[in-house]
């Protein structure tokens, strides 16, 4: 684990007046749209598929039809043949479990983490309306705050994007196990879940091992450049702003920043040994980039594999 989560974060803003927050929403709302509808158009359906196929009923054998769906119980009373028919059970449930903890606060660039996740959630979620699949909502930080249950529709996503946008925390810290708990013990049913966060904690890899093996679980990771290689800039205080330890630090010393790159390349690459031991899907969303690529590829992996 890294001593430093990162560069001491702003404070939180006042609450935004009701005209300024829709006019947040909406922004997201307009971009969102138009990466749904320009640039991955098809590459979501391709990417998470149905439940499989469902049921649909008997009918009588037409020529052509595949002799392995007769139905021999049915052509058997009847006396001639039968064939069993079948609907692609298409529509899913897509949960976004997403990290609210104090460190998504930081932002080296033009946003925050917390603002980049919003934004991402909010393209996977007018995707998933657009589809049809219904749309919930988990914020934790080192427990859960809220919960929105999964429904279809606009207007629900709407208040999904508000919440991640302007939800106020209780808490700074972050527990993922917690998060992924409450999770299992509320939703029985499978479900494709997004779990946002940028990973700065302990002892989790268990929980979603455990998740992953019901549910589709992909961890998406919210990452700043600054978070693996600080800037040469002398003495600065560095503050954990889950904690609210500091520490002193000499940037200009070689071998403290080496150390620390040392540190966070090792924290890196335990985090993806584990995501692949158990078979989860990556994708990592960094903050001093558009992330409509890096999104977009990561669908069109997807649909290949699938």
């Amino acid at each position: 684990m890294l001593w430093f989560r990162r560069q001491k974060a702003p404070e939180q803003k006042e609450s935004m007046p009701e005209k300024a927050l829709l006019k947040k929403v909406r922004q997201i709302q307009i971009r969102s749209r138009r990466m749904v509808n320009d640039v991955m158009a098809g590459e979501y359906q391709s990417a998470f598929k149905g439940r499989g196929m469902e049921f649909d009923m008997v009918r009588e054998y037409h020529e052509g039809d595949e002799p392995r769906l007769i139905d021999w119980n049915v052509t058997a009373r009847m006396g001639h043949p039968y064939v069993r028919s079948y609907v692609e059970e298409r529509e899913l449930t897509i949960m976004f479990v997403v990290d609210i903890s104090a460190s998504g606060m930081f932002g080296s660039v033009h946003q925050a983490k917390k603002e980049v996740a919003a934004e991402l959630c909010a393209v996977l979620a007018f995707n998933a309306i657009k589809n049809n699949d219904k749309v919930g909502l988990i914020l934790f930080s080192d427990q859960v705050e809220l919960f929105v249950p999964a429904k279809k529709g606009r207007t629900h996503v709407l208040r999904v994007i508000r919440e991640l946008l302007y939800f106020k925390p209780q808490h700074k810290k972050t527990s993922i196990k917690a998060a992924l708990e409450y999770f299992r013990r509320m939703h029985k049913k499978r479900a494709v879940v997004f779990l946002v966060s940028d990973f700065l904690d302990q002892d989790f890899f268990r929980s979603m091992n455990i998740v992953n093996k019901r549910h589709d679980l992909v961890a998406v990771e919210i990452f700043d450049p600054q978070e693996s290689e600080l800037a040469r800039v002398g003495l600065i205080e560095l503050e954990d702003p889950e904690t609210g330890v500091r520490s002193l630090v000499d940037t200009s010393s070689r071998s403290w920043r080496h150390h620390y790159r040392l540190q966070r390349l090792r924290f890196d690459e335990t985090k993806k040994a584990e995501f692949r031991k158990m078979k989860i899907d990556h994708l990592k969303i960094r903050t001093d980039r558009p992330f409509e690529h890096d999104l977009t590829n990561f669908f069109k992996k997807r649909g290949a594999r699938a």
